[in-house]
């Protein structure tokens, strides 16, 4: 079973939910993972990409997929290009500071 739902950096509605799914062993897909906001809207976001040499995209890409072991994102790719940097954020591992960081971004 999979449980979709609007999820990202700034809605964050579902934080029980992704919970619920962490512990019951339920995916739990994010649709819509980069929140129709710009990620260089974030100052916060823009400044944790640059200091792990990322895009701010990977950066919020990285922290879903860290949010829960059982997460899954589902980012629109509109080239190869863009599909080859949405997959590098599965190898982008955040460090706790970053992750303390990026939870205080709200929308």
């Amino acid at each position: 079973m999979t449980v979709q739902n609007l999820y990202n950096l700034v809605q964050r509605a579902d934080d029980d939910v992704v919970d619920f799914c962490a512990a019951e062993n339920i995916a739990f897909a994010s649709f819509f993972p980069l929140g129709g906001f710009s990620p260089l809207q974030s100052e916060t976001l823009a400044k944790v990409a640059t200091r792990l040499n990322a895009t701010p995209q990977q950066v919020a890409l990285a922290w879903l997929l860290q949010r829960s072991p059982t997460s899954i994102v589902i980012p629109g790719t509109s080239s190869v290009a863009h599909l080859r940097e949405n997959t590098a954020a599965a190898d982008l591992v955040l460090p706790s500071d970053a992750i303390t960081e990026l939870d205080t971004i709200t929308g």
